[in-house]
């Protein structure tokens, strides 16, 4: 359970550094919207590609402070469906699902 606590901790220190730089990228800390249009419309093309890249990472790290949550309740390895325990190899693979194969195929 250690590794897997320390491994969802990592991931959660990566994201929110992500989230940092796409953040400074949508606040323009590198400066304003260049003058030439076309430069323009691909800058443009780019803030939606990271708002979206935004977008996922905070859902992905929501589910990794869930996992948390629910190891420090002394629940992580318990499917949060059917209550049986989750594969260990599961947890390899997706350190931060809370539903075991059978539930998440469901």
């Amino acid at each position: 359970m250690t590794d897997r606590k320390s491994e969802l901790e990592t991931l959660k220190a990566d994201l929110t550094a992500r989230l940092s730089r796409y953040e400074a990228h949508q606040h323009r800390e590198d400066g304003a919207l260049d003058k030439d249009f076309e430069e323009q419309a691909t800058q443009t093309q780019n803030d939606q590609v990271v708002d979206s890249l935004e977008t996922e990472t905070r859902a992905e790290l929501a589910q990794i402070e869930y996992a948390l949550a629910r190891i420090e309740k002394g629940v992580g390895s318990d499917c949060e469906s059917c209550g049986k325990a989750i594969d260990p190899r599961r947890l390899q693979v997706l350190p931060y699902t809370t539903v075991c194969v059978a539930c998440a195929e469901n």
